[in-house]
C-alpha cells in the first residue's frame, strides 16, 4: 500500500495527503523495520537504497514533507549499523539513492543542450552522486570512530559534513533535508536557526525513531526528550518576526516571463523574436508599475552589443517613471564577464556606471570550469562557455526610489549564508531572484529550485520576488508561502502590489554561526568523553 501510493504521487505531483496519511505511512514503514535489525549487507544495501530514493519525494514538487524523516531514518540506521564496512557500504547505497534519483534532472541540460550522449549524461549524474555520497560516508566514518549514539551529537556532526558539502569546490548544498519542511508544522526553525537547523531536528528525530524503533532506548528521558522536541518544534509555527512596515506604501511590481526556449534563447535567427517578445510585454506595463523585473540574461547578447535597445529602455523608463531590472551578460573594461543584474531609471545609461548587481557564486562546469587549465579540456567535449568572473560576497543592495532588493541570481539563491549577509548589511525590503530554469524542462529541477528560494524568504522574514524565463515565477510571503505565481511555460507577466515589512528575525541576525557553533562543541564534547 505504501509504495503504491506513492506511485500515485509521482503522478500526481502536487496531492497534499493530510498529515494522518502521513504520519500512517511513517510508522508503517518503521513497523516493518522492527524486524531487521542487523540483516545481511546486500539486503541492507538494498533496503538502504530505497530509503535514500524515496527521499526525492519529500522535496517539491511533491511535497511529501513527512518522507524526509523516513528517508533521514534510513541514513541514521545505516550509519548505526553495528559492523563498521556494513555501514559504510549502506550509506554509500542511501547516498547514491538519494542524489541520483534528486538531483537526475541535471542530465537534461546536458543531453539537449551541452550535445552529451545519454549513457555519458546519467554517468555524470551518477559521478555527481558519488562525490555527494562522500560526506555521508564521513559522517559515518565518524559515528563509529568515536562511538556516536547521543541524537544530538549525530545531529551535530551531520552539520559539520552538511557544512563542508555546502563550501568545497564552491559547495553544492542541493537537497539538504531541511528544505522538505517549508509546508510543514516545523517550517518556522527555520527563521532561528535556518535550513541547516530544520535538518539538524530532522536528524535528531530520526536518531530518536531508530533507537526507539530498534528497541535500544526505551527509556522514560528519552521519550520525554523525543515529545518534548516534537512540541517545540511544533510550537515554532506560532512564532512571528515579521510585521506589515505601515510607514510605506506597498510596491506595484511587475514580474516578467518571456519563456523563450533554450534551443532558441541563443540562436542568432531568433534574436529579434526574442527581444520583440519583452518588448511588448514590458510596454503596457510602463508608468503603471513601479518597477518592471525581467529574468536572467533576458536578451542573448553581451550588453555592449545591444547598448542602443538599453537606451531605448532607459529612456522609456525615465519618462513612465517605471524602473527596469534586467538580466545582462556584463563585459567590463579588463574584459571579464559577468552575469549581472541591471537597473534602468532616471539616470542616462551608461554601462560603467550603471547600478547593478554581479553574480558571486558561480555554477560549476556551468559558467566556469574548476581547477583552471586542468580541466580545461572539458570545454570541447560538453560545450562549456567561457569562464565567468564572479562578483563580491556582499555587494550594495539595488535601490529603486525608495526600496531596495537584496538580489540573487540564479544558482545562489541556494547559498543562504550568502543571502543572509547581503540582509544583514544592507536590511533590504525585498528579496530578489533571476533566474532561467529552461536549461531543465519539465524536470523536478526547477521545483526544487523554487522551493530554496521560499525558504530564504521564510528564514530572512522578508518577501521574495522570482522572475523566470520559463518560470517559475512568483511572489513568496514572509512566511515562504506562495502568494501569486505564474503558469510555468507561459508566456505572461505577473503584476501585483507587494507590501514591504519590518522584520528581525534570529537567523537574519545571526546566520549560521549559532549552529554551528553549538554543534562543534557538543562533537567536541562527545569525543573528548567517550569511552576508550
Amino acid at each position: 500500500i505504501f509504495i503504491y501510493d506513492f506511485r500515485v504521487a509521482l503522478r500526481e505531483e502536487h496531492v497534499q495527503l493530510p498529515y494522518s496519511f502521513q504520519f500512517a505511512y511513517l510508522f508503517e514503514f518503521f513497523i516493518m523495520l522492527n524486524s531487521i535489525k542487523n540483516p545481511p549487507r546486500l539486503i541492507a544495501c538494498i533496503i538502504s537504497f530505497l530509503f535514500g530514493a524515496i527521499g526525492t519525494l519529500a522535496f517539491s514538487p511533491f511535497d511529501y514533507w513527512i518522507i524526509a524523516f523516513v528517508s533521514a531514518f534510513g541514513l541514521i540506521w545505516s550509519a548505526t549499523l553495528s559492523q563498521r564496512k556494513t555501514a559504510l557500504w549502506t550509506t554509500f547505497a542511501w547516498s547514491i539513492g538519494y542524489f541520483a534519483i534528486g538531483v537526475n534532472w541535471i542530465h537534461v541540460s546536458m543531453i539537449q543542450f551541452g550535445g552529451v550522449p545519454v549513457v555519458i549524461s546519467y554517468l555524470a549524474v551518477l559521478l555527481l552522486a558519488c562525490y555527494l555520497a562522500l560526506y555521508n560516508l564521513l559522517f559515518t566514518w565518524g559515528v563509529h570512530k568515536f562511538k556516536l549514539k547521543n541524537p544530538f551529537v549525530l545531529a551535530s556532526l551531520f552539520t559539520g559534513t552538511e557544512y563542508l558539502r555546502s563550501i568545497v569546490l564552491t559547495g553544492f548544498p542541493w537537497l539538504q533535508l531541511g528544505y522538505s519542511q517549508v509546508d510543514s508544522p516545523f517550517a518556522h526553525i527555520a527563521p532561528i536557526f535556518g535550513v541547516e537547523g530544520v535538518t539538524f531536528f530532522i536528524i535528531v528525530i530520526a536518531t530518536y525513531l531508530v533507537q526507539f524503533i530498534l528497541q535500544e532506548n526505551r527509556k522514560i528521558k528519552p521519550l520525554a526528550t523525543f515529545t518534548l522536541l516534537i512540541a517545540v518544534g511544533f510550537a515554532t509555527r506560532f512564532a512571528n518576526f515579521w510585521q506589515i512596515d505601515a510607514e510605506k506604501q506597498p510596491l506595484t511590481v511587475s514580474l516578467v516571463q518571456g519563456n523563450i526556449e533554450q534551443k532558441m534563447k541563443w540562436d542568432p535567427a531568433h534574436f529579434d523574436y526574442s527581444v520583440q517578445t519583452y518588448v511588448d510585454l514590458i510596454r503596457p506595463l510602463l508608468g503603471k508599475s513601479e518597477v518592471i523585473i525581467l529574468p536572467e540574461s533576458a536578451i542573448p547578447a553581451l550588453e555592449n552589443q545591444i547598448s542602443p535597445l538599453l537606451s531605448s529602455m532607459q529612456n522609456a523608463s525615465a519618462e513612465s517613471q517605471s524602473d527596469i531590472i534586467i538580466g545582462t551578460l556584463y563585459q567590463d573594461n579588463q574584459n571579464q564577464l559577468f552575469n549581472s543584474a541591471l537597473l534602468l531609471n532616471e539616470q542616462p545609461y551608461d554601462a560603467e556606471q550603471a547600478p547593478r548587481y554581479k553574480k558571486h557564486h558561480l555554477v560549476p562546469f556551468g559558467e566556469y570550469v574548476p581547477f583552471g587549465s586542468v580541466l580545461d579540456w572539458m570545454r570541447e567535449v560538453f560545450i562549456l562557455p567561457i569562464n565567468l568572473s564572479q562578483g563580491e560576497f556582499v555587494q550594495p543592495a539595488l535601490q529603486t526610489k525608495n526600496t531596495r532588493f537584496n538580489l540573487a541570481i540564479c544558482y545562489e539563491i541556494i547559498f543562504g549564508d550568502q543571502v543572509q549577509q547581503n540582509q544583514k548589511n544592507h536590511n533590504s525590503d525585498y528579496l530578489l531572484t533571476i533566474t532561467n530554469d529552461a536549461w531543465f524542462g519539465t524536470s523536478i529541477g526547477p521545483w526544487q529550485h523554487f522551493q530554496m528560494a521560499r525558504m530564504r524568504a521564510l528564514e530572512l522574514g522578508k518577501p521574495l520576488l522570482r522572475s523566470a524565463n520559463t518560470g517559475i515565477t512568483a511572489i513568496v510571503d514572509a512566511n515562504g508561502k506562495v502568494v501569486h505565481q505564474l503558469p510555468q511555460f507561459e508566456k505572461g507577466v505577473l503584476t501585483a502590489q507587494v507590501s514591504p515589512v519590518i522584520s528581525k528575525t534570529p537567523f537574519s541576525l545571526w546566520g549560521n554561526t549559532v549552529l554551528y557553533s553549538l554543534s562543534a562543541l557538543i562533537v567536541a564534547l562527545a569525543v573528548m568523553r567517550r569511552k576508550p
